[in-house]
C-alpha cells in the first residue's frame, strides 16, 4: 500500500527524544525514500533552516528547535504492512523494552525479509514516540534483545557496549570432544559477501580483533553445553569462533556440520528431532541508563532446547 507525500514546507519542532542528533541524520530518517545526495544538496543550499537560520550538516539539534524542511520530491511513501506483534517481555520501563526473541524471527526487515521484530513492535505500539534496536541477534538465535524507548537510553547503552561495560552470555550446544572447563578463543574476524549475496564471516589475519570465553557447563555424550561470554561483539562471532576451532553448533545451517544437522532433524531412539540452531542469549548485565543501577536479566532456555537436552541425557544414560 502506498500513499502520496504532499510537496510542501514542513515546520517541525524538536522533542526531547529527537534532540542530540545531527541535522543530516534527522532529515535522512524523516525523509524516507529521498536519495541521500538530495538531502545533502538541500542542506548545502540553505533551504533547511533551524530557528530561521542557516546551519550546516553537522549541526546537532536541541530540544525546542524549529526545523524548516523544504518540499522534497519522493514518489511514494510505503506504509508498513508488518503485522503488530508482542513478544515475551523480560523488562520494561519508560526507557527500555527488553524481550525474549524466539528463534526464526529476524530483528529487522531486509535481506529477503519484509519485516522483523522492530517493525512488528512498532506496528503494535503506534503511539510509541521512539523505539529502536540497541543491538541485534541472528534470526536463528533466540533470547535477550534490548530496545530503547528514548534516544538518551540508546546512546547510553551504545557507549556501554563500546566501552565493554555490558556482559552478554549465551548458551550453545556443540558437537565434539570439548576438553577445557574454560577456554579463550581469540581469532580475528572478517565480514564479506558470498557469491549468493549472503553476508558471511571468516577468520582472517587482518580481520577485526575478536574474543570469546567459553565455559563448559555439561557434557551429553558427544555434545557439550557451553556458556559463551562475549568480550567483543562481532557479527556471527560465537558461530565462527566455534566452527573454526572444530566444534559445530547443533543446527547451525551457515557454519555448522550439515550432515550432522540432517541427522538431528530426525528422531533416533530416545533422542528427539531438533530443527533449529542451539544458540540462546540467556543473560545480560548492564548499567541502567537512567537509574545507574547494575541490572542483570535472564531468559530461560526455550522449551525445544530443554526437551532436546533431556533426550540427550536419556540417550547417554541408556
Amino acid at each position: 500500500m502506498t500513499v502520496p507525500v504532499p510537496l510542501q514546507v514542513q515546520l517541525l519542532k524538536i522533542s526531547e527524544e529527537e534532540a542530540g542528533q545531527r541535522i543530516d541524520n534527522f532529515l535522512l530518517r524523516i525523509c524516507k525514500g529521498v536519495p541521500k545526495s538530495h538531502i545533502y544538496r538541500v542542506l548545502r543550499s540553505g533551504e533547511v533552516r533551524v530557528n530561521k537560520g542557516r546551519i550546516d550538516q553537522t549541526y546537532r539539534l536541541e530540544e525546542g528547535d524549529v526545523v524548516r524542511v523544504p518540499p522534497v520530491r519522493v514518489a511514494e511513501k510505503v506504509v508498513s504492512m508488518a503485522p503488530g506483534a508482542e513478544f515475551a517481555i523480560l523488562f520494561e520501563d519508560a526507557h527500555l523494552l527488553i524481550i525474549d526473541k524466539p528463534a526464526g524471527v529476524a530483528v529487522h526487515g531486509g535481506s529477503g525479509v519484509s519485516y522483523g521484530v522492530i517493525e512488528q513492535l512498532r506496528a503494535s505500539r503506534p503511539d510509541a514516540k521512539f523505539l529502536e534496536l540497541v543491538h541485534r541477534l541472528d534470526r536463528d538465535t533466540s533470547g535477550i534483545l534490548l530496545l530503547a524507548k528514548k534516544r538518551s537510553a540508546l546512546t547510553n547503552l551504545h557507549e556501554q557496549m563500546r566501552d565493554g561495560v555490558t556482559d552478554k552470555r549465551y548458551l550453545v550446544l556443540v558437537h565434539g570432544n570439548w576438553q577445557n572447563s574454560r577456554q579463550h578463543i581469540k581469532l580475528p574476524l572478517h565480514k564479506y559477501t558470498a557469491a549468493d549475496g549472503e553476508r558471511r564471516v571468516r577468520v582472517q589475519a587482518d580481520g577485526m580483533a575478536s574474543h570469546t570465553v567459553f565455559s563448559l557447563l555439561r557434557r551429553y555424550g558427544p555434545y557439550a553445553l557451553l556458556e559463551a561470554e562475549l568480550k567483543t561483539g562481532r557479527t556471527h562471532q560465537i558461530r565462527v569462533h566455534l566452527a573454526s576451532s572444530g566444534f559445530a553448533i547443533a543446527g547451525d545451517d551457515k557454519y555448522g556440520d550439515f550432515a550432522l544437522n540432517r541427522i538431528l532433524q530426525k528422531a533416533d531412539g530416545n533422542r528427539i528431532a531438533f530443527k533449529r540452531m542451539f544458540l540462546h542469549a540467556h543473560q545480560i548485565t548492564f548499567i541502567h541508563p537512567d537509574t545507574g543501577a547494575p541490572t542483570t536479566l535472564n531468559a530461560p532456555l526455550p522449551d525445544e532446547c530443554e526437551r532436546f537436552l533431556k533426550s540427550l541425557s536419556a540417550t547417554s544414560a541408556a
